[in-house]
């Protein structure tokens, strides 16, 4: 059992593309909530888009249309497909899966805003978007 590990970061020019991935591993529960939180030095962490199990998809305004979230079946995959990267994009991106349901709100979906329901955190992985 050890935490999330991502992969996939990289430097790249503005407007360019890179996928994350992140895979959750040894833990006996299976999340109900999975999703990517960025960072960037002198600025609060915040909530970049998270899914449910059942496929529920939430994004940031800021990243609406260019990033896409995604799973894979047993729900132990995470991706983050990012397209058309902004300066602004940099940052520390670190994927976070919750534990029994703490995430998930009434109606299904995962806020962003709840990153404090979520147990298990990678180490993080740097994207670094050049203008």
């Amino acid at each position: 059992q050890g935490p999330p590990v991502e992969s996939g970061g990289d430097s790249v020019p503005a407007g360019g593309s890179l996928q994350l991935s992140c895979t959750i591993s040894g833990y006996d529960q299976i999340p109900t909530c999975m999703g990517w939180f960025r960072q960037a030095p002198g600025k609060e962490r915040e909530g970049v888009a998270t899914i449910s199990k059942s496929g529920a998809a939430t994004y940031a305004d800021s990243v609406k249309g260019r990033l896409n979230i995604s799973a894979d079946n047993a729900f132990r995959t995470l991706f983050l497909q990012m397209n058309s990267l902004k300066p602004e994009d940099s940052a520390m991106y670190h994927c976070a899966a919750d534990d029994y349901g703490r995430a998930l709100n009434a109606v299904g979906w995962c806020p962003l805003a709840r990153s404090d329901a979520y147990s298990y955190w990678g180490q993080g992985i740097q994207v670094t978007v050049s203008s």
